[in-house]
């Protein structure tokens, strides 16, 4: 039994072959687990969100996967030469890492420049609620009660109003600073966000080039089917929303029982999350402003 000894394989979907004296072929290593790292995002993002749009681009992935894995050995083309002799598994046409990060980088461009459309609305209401919290802030001053536009101080109070105003006005400031750093991102934000994200696909396209596990044929043909599949897939859910395929998906009992939605089309990830908070944070300052209204009533009387 000791000499009968099974050969051991290799779980080769992080082992990637790298020059160790060259740092760039160390960082096209690390960009080689580029897809690994968006599946956890993926994941992530299903779990944490329920959104329906990210499981469905995630389903377009999975499929574009399969697509690669048909192409190729439909095609049957060898990798190069040289990572064969280091042992280089499986056909190279198309290359799988291009084509899935195309995918991505495509169908990311295509949500947020053609799909993801923020409602004119939330500017106008977080504004509002800017403005209310200013007002909020502004209604106490120094223990003094504003009634009909008219403020009643109390004898001795001059200065304490002066350092509540100051206050106020530095609070509503905040405030405003705060608003514009939550706004949603305008169409010139998301094109760039969608140019990074190209870059980045293009990165890890190349360095399969670079570490010799692709030839610029098989990763060209990898780009062009995966940005194909992006489109497509993009097309397919189009049609599925436009024929209220996905609205009806949402009423089923298993996507209920998931708690799976379709708000990041008209909202960002997290804005809606943060604007509960807001008014909850919102709810709480006003409660301790009339708390500090009372106790200073108590104090002159």
């Amino acid at each position: 039994m000791a000499d009968d000894i099974t050969p051991l394989a290799s779980l080769s979907l992080t082992h990637v072959y790298y020059n160790p004296d060259d740092s760039i072929s160390y960082i096209c290593a690390w960009l080689a687990l580029v897809p690994q790292a968006l599946c956890v995002v993926y994941a992530t993002l299903i779990w944490s969100t329920r959104e329906a749009e990210v499981a469905l681009m995630f389903a377009g992935q999975l499929a574009c996967e399969g697509v690669n894995f048909a192409l190729k050995r439909l095609i049957k083309e060898e990798r190069p030469r040289r990572i064969h002799r280091t042992g280089g598994k499986g056909y190279g046409m198309p290359s799988s890492h291009a084509q899935f990060a195309f995918f991505w980088a495509v169908a990311v461009a295509l949500f947020l420049v053609a799909r993801h459309r923020p409602r004119l609305g939330q500017r106008h209401n977080r504004s509002l609620a800017v403005a209310a919290a200013a007002t909020t802030t502004t209604s106490v001053q120094g223990g003094g009660v504003k009634e009909n536009g008219c403020a009643s101080l109390l004898p001795g109070q001059q200065q304490q109003q002066q350092q509540s105003s100051a206050a106020s006005r530095l609070a509503a400031l905040n405030a405003d600073i705060e608003r514009y750093a939550h706004e949603p991102w305008s169409f010139v934000q998301r094109a760039l966000v969608s140019a990074v994200a190209l870059a980045l696909a293009g990165l890890v396209a190349w360095s399969r080039i670079y570490l010799g596990y692709h030839t610029e044929k098989q990763v060209l043909v990898g780009c062009a089917a995966g940005s194909l599949s992006a489109v497509g897939w993009f097309l397919i859910t189009s049609l599925a929303r436009q024929m209220g395929l996905l609205s009806w998906a949402l009423e089923l009992p298993v996507a209920r029982w998931f708690r799976l939605r379709d708000l990041v089309v008209e909202q960002d990830l997290c804005q809606a999350g943060w604007e509960s908070w807001e008014r909850r944070r919102q709810r709480r300052l006003a409660q301790e402003q009339q708390q500090q209204q009372q106790q200073a009533k108590k104090k002159t009387t």
